[in-house]
Protein backbone atom coordinates (compact mmCIF):
# COMPACT_ATOMS: atom_id res chain seq x y z
CA UNK A 1 0.00 0.00 0.00
CA UNK A 2 1.16 3.37 -0.81
CA UNK A 3 2.06 5.88 1.55
CA UNK A 4 -0.08 8.99 1.82
CA UNK A 5 1.12 12.34 1.16
CA UNK A 6 -0.83 13.78 3.74
CA UNK A 7 -2.78 12.16 6.71
CA UNK A 8 -5.26 14.51 8.68
CA UNK A 9 -6.65 12.36 11.44
CA UNK A 10 -8.85 13.33 13.70
CA UNK A 11 -10.05 16.70 12.70
CA UNK A 12 -11.57 19.30 14.63
CA UNK A 13 -12.88 22.66 14.25
CA UNK A 14 -14.76 25.04 16.21
CA UNK A 15 -15.72 28.51 15.96
CA UNK A 16 -17.07 29.43 18.52
CA UNK A 17 -20.25 27.10 20.10
CA UNK A 18 -19.88 26.01 16.31
CA UNK A 19 -18.67 22.63 15.57
CA UNK A 20 -17.43 22.62 11.86
CA UNK A 21 -15.63 19.53 11.90
CA UNK A 22 -15.75 16.76 14.58
CA UNK A 23 -13.13 14.24 14.09
CA UNK A 24 -12.15 14.24 10.35
CA UNK A 25 -9.86 11.42 9.04
CA UNK A 26 -8.61 11.90 5.18
CA UNK A 27 -5.91 11.09 3.72
CA UNK A 28 -4.76 11.30 -0.01
CA UNK A 29 -1.93 9.46 -1.65
CA UNK A 30 0.64 9.83 -4.79
CA UNK A 31 -1.30 9.53 -8.41
CA UNK A 32 -5.15 8.51 -6.40
CA UNK A 33 -7.94 10.84 -6.85
CA UNK A 34 -9.62 10.63 -3.26
CA UNK A 35 -13.12 12.47 -3.36
CA UNK A 36 -14.73 14.13 -0.44
CA UNK A 37 -18.21 14.63 -1.13
CA UNK A 38 -20.94 16.47 0.90
CA UNK A 39 -24.23 18.44 0.50
CA UNK A 40 -23.55 22.14 0.92
CA UNK A 41 -23.15 22.85 4.74
CA UNK A 42 -21.63 19.33 4.97
CA UNK A 43 -18.30 20.91 5.85
CA UNK A 44 -16.05 20.60 3.08
CA UNK A 45 -15.22 23.99 2.70
CA UNK A 46 -13.96 24.32 6.25
CA UNK A 47 -11.85 20.92 6.18
CA UNK A 48 -9.70 22.10 2.68
CA UNK A 49 -9.08 25.13 4.20
CA UNK A 50 -7.82 23.24 7.07
CA UNK A 51 -5.75 21.05 4.94
CA UNK A 52 -4.70 24.28 3.08
CA UNK A 53 -3.35 26.12 5.87
CA UNK A 54 -6.26 28.53 5.92
CA UNK A 55 -7.63 27.67 9.30
CA UNK A 56 -5.76 25.70 12.28
CA UNK A 57 -7.32 23.09 13.53
CA UNK A 58 -8.71 22.88 16.90
CA UNK A 59 -7.68 19.23 17.44
CA UNK A 60 -6.26 16.34 15.41
CA UNK A 61 -3.41 16.24 13.43
CA UNK A 62 -1.71 17.15 9.93
CA UNK A 63 1.26 14.54 8.95
CA UNK A 64 2.86 15.09 5.49
CA UNK A 65 5.50 12.88 3.83
CA UNK A 66 5.42 10.89 7.18
CA UNK A 67 6.12 14.04 9.41
CA UNK A 68 4.25 15.72 11.37
CA UNK A 69 3.16 19.49 10.53
CA UNK A 70 1.74 22.40 11.18
CA UNK A 71 0.94 25.20 8.51
CA UNK A 72 1.02 28.43 9.83
CA UNK A 73 -0.12 30.14 6.83
CA UNK A 74 -1.68 28.99 3.42
CA UNK A 75 1.81 29.83 1.97
CA UNK A 76 3.28 27.34 4.11
CA UNK A 77 0.72 24.71 2.86
CA UNK A 78 2.02 25.91 -1.24
CA UNK A 79 5.44 25.32 -0.12
CA UNK A 80 4.91 22.18 1.01
CA UNK A 81 3.51 20.96 -2.37
CA UNK A 82 -0.39 21.89 -1.40
CA UNK A 83 -2.26 23.59 -3.89
CA UNK A 84 -6.06 24.49 -3.90
CA UNK A 85 -7.89 25.51 -7.19
CA UNK A 86 -10.61 27.42 -5.74
CA UNK A 87 -13.66 27.99 -7.54
CA UNK A 88 -13.29 31.76 -8.40
CA UNK A 89 -9.84 30.63 -9.99
CA UNK A 90 -8.03 33.79 -8.77
CA UNK A 91 -7.54 35.19 -12.46
CA UNK A 92 -7.39 38.62 -14.51
CA UNK A 93 -9.55 37.91 -16.98
CA UNK A 94 -7.97 40.80 -19.79
CA UNK A 95 -4.38 39.41 -18.88
CA UNK A 96 -2.96 37.29 -21.35
CA UNK A 97 -2.50 33.42 -20.30
CA UNK A 98 1.31 33.37 -19.66
CA UNK A 99 1.04 36.15 -17.54
CA UNK A 100 -1.60 34.80 -15.48
CA UNK A 101 0.43 31.24 -15.27
CA UNK A 102 2.95 32.80 -13.45
CA UNK A 103 1.00 35.41 -12.13
CA UNK A 104 3.97 36.71 -9.89
CA UNK A 105 6.43 33.75 -10.47
CA UNK A 106 7.79 34.83 -13.86
CA UNK A 107 11.22 34.07 -15.47
CA UNK A 108 13.43 36.40 -15.45
CA UNK A 109 16.70 36.88 -17.94
CA UNK A 110 19.73 39.19 -17.08
CA UNK A 111 21.00 40.78 -14.21
CA UNK A 112 21.13 43.87 -11.83
CA UNK A 113 19.26 46.76 -13.60
CA UNK A 114 19.21 44.72 -16.39
CA UNK A 115 17.16 42.05 -14.92
CA UNK A 116 13.52 41.50 -17.04
CA UNK A 117 10.74 38.97 -18.05
CA UNK A 118 11.25 36.70 -20.14
CA UNK A 119 8.36 36.96 -22.43
CA UNK A 120 9.70 34.31 -24.93
CA UNK A 121 10.52 31.67 -22.34
CA UNK A 122 7.48 31.98 -20.20
CA UNK A 123 5.18 31.86 -23.06
CA UNK A 124 7.33 28.86 -24.50
CA UNK A 125 6.64 27.21 -20.98
CA UNK A 126 2.75 27.86 -20.54
CA UNK A 127 2.02 26.95 -24.06
CA UNK A 128 3.82 22.96 -23.49
CA UNK A 129 2.20 23.00 -20.00
CA UNK A 130 -0.67 23.99 -21.41
CA UNK A 131 -0.28 21.35 -24.43
CA UNK A 132 0.62 18.56 -21.72
CA UNK A 133 -2.81 18.84 -20.01
CA UNK A 134 -4.69 18.57 -23.73
CA UNK A 135 -5.12 22.21 -24.21
CA UNK A 136 -4.02 24.00 -27.44
CA UNK A 137 -3.95 27.42 -26.89
CA UNK A 138 -4.49 30.04 -30.36
CA UNK A 139 -1.17 32.01 -28.88
CA UNK A 140 0.18 32.68 -25.19
CA UNK A 141 -0.51 36.40 -25.17
CA UNK A 142 -4.95 35.06 -25.87
CA UNK A 143 -6.63 36.99 -22.68
CA UNK A 144 -7.25 34.34 -20.47
CA UNK A 145 -11.07 35.67 -20.46
CA UNK A 146 -11.62 34.55 -24.14
CA UNK A 147 -11.42 30.97 -22.52
CA UNK A 148 -14.10 28.99 -21.73
CA UNK A 149 -15.09 27.80 -17.88
CA UNK A 150 -13.11 24.30 -18.54
CA UNK A 151 -10.10 25.94 -20.09
CA UNK A 152 -9.51 28.16 -17.36
CA UNK A 153 -9.76 25.55 -14.78
CA UNK A 154 -6.83 23.50 -16.77
CA UNK A 155 -4.81 26.82 -16.69
CA UNK A 156 -5.00 26.89 -13.09
CA UNK A 157 -4.35 22.80 -12.72
CA UNK A 158 -1.55 23.57 -14.90
CA UNK A 159 -0.17 26.31 -12.69
CA UNK A 160 -0.53 24.39 -9.73
CA UNK A 161 1.51 21.24 -10.99
CA UNK A 162 4.47 23.24 -12.79
CA UNK A 163 5.24 24.70 -9.65
CA UNK A 164 5.44 21.87 -8.20
CA UNK A 165 1.78 20.86 -6.40
CA UNK A 166 2.14 17.09 -4.54
CA UNK A 167 -1.20 17.55 -3.19
CA UNK A 168 -4.03 19.05 -5.78
CA UNK A 169 -7.13 20.41 -4.05
CA UNK A 170 -9.85 21.02 -6.80
CA UNK A 171 -13.17 22.94 -4.88
CA UNK A 172 -15.99 22.17 -7.29
CA UNK A 173 -14.00 22.18 -10.31
CA UNK A 174 -16.87 20.92 -12.84
CA UNK A 175 -20.06 22.86 -10.62
CA UNK A 176 -20.88 25.64 -13.24
CA UNK A 177 -19.63 23.70 -16.35
CA UNK A 178 -21.09 22.26 -19.19
CA UNK A 179 -21.15 18.76 -20.41
CA UNK A 180 -18.07 19.02 -22.40
CA UNK A 181 -16.42 20.97 -20.32
CA UNK A 182 -17.23 18.97 -17.57
CA UNK A 183 -15.24 16.41 -19.73
CA UNK A 184 -12.09 18.42 -20.24
CA UNK A 185 -11.45 19.07 -16.89
CA UNK A 186 -12.16 15.44 -15.61
CA UNK A 187 -9.84 14.18 -18.15
CA UNK A 188 -7.09 16.89 -17.14
CA UNK A 189 -7.34 15.85 -13.38
CA UNK A 190 -6.74 11.86 -15.07
CA UNK A 191 -3.37 13.53 -16.54
CA UNK A 192 -2.65 14.96 -13.42
CA UNK A 193 -3.00 11.95 -11.53
CA UNK A 194 -0.69 10.36 -13.97
CA UNK A 195 1.99 12.12 -12.59
CA UNK A 196 1.96 11.25 -9.51
CA UNK A 197 -0.15 14.06 -7.81
CA UNK A 198 -2.35 13.25 -5.06
CA UNK A 199 -6.09 15.10 -6.26
CA UNK A 200 -8.74 15.86 -3.50
CA UNK A 201 -12.08 16.46 -5.44
CA UNK A 202 -14.36 18.26 -3.83
CA UNK A 203 -17.61 17.82 -4.92
CA UNK A 204 -21.45 17.44 -4.51
CA UNK A 205 -22.00 15.64 -8.11
CA UNK A 206 -21.76 12.09 -7.46
CA UNK A 207 -21.73 11.17 -11.39
CA UNK A 208 -18.82 13.65 -11.87
CA UNK A 209 -17.15 11.75 -8.40
CA UNK A 210 -17.36 8.44 -9.98
CA UNK A 211 -15.99 9.03 -13.20
CA UNK A 212 -12.07 10.39 -11.46
CA UNK A 213 -12.14 9.04 -8.17
CA UNK A 214 -10.75 6.14 -6.48
CA UNK A 215 -11.96 6.46 -2.87
CA UNK A 216 -15.00 8.62 -1.86
CA UNK A 217 -15.78 9.89 1.82
CA UNK A 218 -19.07 11.60 2.76
CA UNK A 219 -18.78 14.18 5.07
CA UNK A 220 -22.25 14.94 7.01
CA UNK A 221 -22.36 17.95 9.51
CA UNK A 222 -18.70 17.64 10.28
CA UNK A 223 -18.07 13.97 10.25
CA UNK A 224 -17.25 11.57 8.00
CA UNK A 225 -20.16 8.91 6.94
CA UNK A 226 -17.09 6.34 5.34
CA UNK A 227 -14.61 5.56 3.22
CA UNK A 228 -15.56 3.61 -0.37
CA UNK A 229 -12.94 2.18 -2.69
CA UNK A 230 -14.30 2.51 -6.65
CA UNK A 231 -16.29 -0.27 -7.24
CA UNK A 232 -17.64 -1.48 -3.92
CA UNK A 233 -19.84 1.39 -3.71
CA UNK A 234 -23.07 2.74 -6.53
CA UNK A 235 -23.94 5.87 -7.23
CA UNK A 236 -27.67 5.59 -5.60
CA UNK A 237 -25.49 4.44 -2.65
CA UNK A 238 -23.12 7.39 -2.78
CA UNK A 239 -26.32 9.83 -3.38
CA UNK A 240 -28.52 7.89 -0.32
CA UNK A 241 -25.52 8.65 1.90
CA UNK A 242 -24.80 12.71 1.04
CA UNK A 243 -28.72 13.32 1.24
CA UNK A 244 -28.95 11.55 4.68
CA UNK A 245 -30.93 8.76 3.62
CA UNK A 246 -31.78 7.29 7.11
CA UNK A 247 -33.22 10.58 7.98
CA UNK A 248 -35.57 10.45 4.69
CA UNK A 249 -36.27 6.85 5.65
CA UNK A 250 -37.23 7.71 9.15
CA UNK A 251 -39.06 10.84 8.36
CA UNK A 252 -40.97 9.03 5.12
CA UNK A 253 -41.91 6.37 8.24
CA UNK A 254 -43.21 9.10 10.24
CA UNK A 255 -45.58 10.67 7.86
CA UNK A 256 -46.80 6.99 6.91
CA UNK A 257 -44.73 6.72 3.77
CA UNK A 258 -46.32 9.46 1.79
CA UNK A 259 -42.86 11.02 0.76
Amino acid sequence: MTKPIIHMEGIKKHFGNVIALNGVTFDVTPGECHCLLGDNGAGKSTFIKTMSGVHKPTAGSITFEGKPLEFGSPRDAMEAGIATVFQDLAMIPLMSVTRNFFMGREPTKGRGIMKRFDIDAANEICMEEMRKMGINLRAPDQAVGTLSGGERQTVAIARAVYFGAKVLILDEPTSALGVRQTSNVLSTIDRVRAQGVGVVFISHNVRHALAVGDRFTVLNRGQTLGTAVKGEITAPELQDLMAGGQELAQLEGSLGGTI
